[in-house]
């Protein structure tokens, strides 16, 4: 983004057009609040299939998961059978999981990843990014693809693939999303709701932090520029307030 002959102006005409774009901005926070309150009112689906995990003391039911809370979020990292590593921008979306766990966890819900990779597959590499969230191995289970991130190879060949609710033209297998639950007190699950592709920006703060910088995103393809947290070059690393 070439932001050299930017307008420059007064400090009271930049006021002005501040308090005009403050007025779009809160009008925008309301219609996201109503967004958010339509979304908290989607009907729900009950949860019959008998869904199985692998976590580090072995096998876990989706009741599991919950750890005694009554909702869950579930992060579909990508990691598949095989793979030596995460996919890039999982990596940096669950960068940010461990922050919020700290208050999440309080909160009564319970922030846990699946992957489709068997467990001890990716235990390596969550030591590599230092992570402490719980990430669980979702391998035998109908899980992912039941809930819209994994896709049959033969169904990649035919054409028959979807993601986000509609036909891909893709031939991924694996893709990103995330899935919300509910456990009432008789121990009734049921899905609340779920997301993908765009609909994940909000996991990720440091998009946030980038939209109100005056280069924002400044990317041509989404999550083109990230990486995993220490393969970025260290000359990249602004020294300002670390002491340089």
């Amino acid at each position: 983004m070439n932001i050299q002959n930017h307008p420059v102006v007064s400090r009271e005409e930049w006021i002005t057009a501040r308090k005009q774009h403050l007025a779009r901005e809160k009008a925008f926070t309301r219609e996201r609040d109503k967004l958010s309150a339509e979304r908290r009112a989607l009907p729900w689906v009950k949860v019959d299939k008998d869904y199985r995990f692998q976590g580090p003391n072995g096998p876990l039911t989706l009741a599991d998961l919950f750890g005694g809370r009554s909702q869950l979020i579930v992060y579909h990292f990508m990691f598949a059978k095989g793979w030596d590593e995460g996919c890039p921008g999982c990596s940096f979306l669950s960068d940010h999981i461990d922050g919020a766990n700290q208050h999440l966890a309080h909160h009564d819900i319970a922030l846990v990843a699946v992957s489709h990779a068997p467990f001890a597959e990716f235990q390596a590499f969550r030591r590599r990014m230092g992570w402490k969230f719980d990430w669980v191995s979702s391998a035998g289970s109908d899980f992912n693809y039941d809930f819209g991130v994994s896709a049959r190879a033969e169904d990649v060949a035919a054409g028959k693939a979807t993601y986000n609710y509609e036909k891909s033209d893709g031939a991924e297998e694996e893709l990103p999303g995330l899935s919300v639950f509910y456990r009432n007190d008789k121990g009734e699950i049921f899905h609340t709701y779920s997301a993908y592709a765009r609909g994940l920006d909000l996991l990720v703060g440091a998009y946030n932090y980038l939209d109100l910088a005056p280069k924002g995103r400044n990317e041509e393809e989404i999550m083109e520029w990230v990486r995993h947290h220490d393969k970025y070059d260290e000359g990249e690393k602004s020294s300002c307030c670390h002491g340089g």
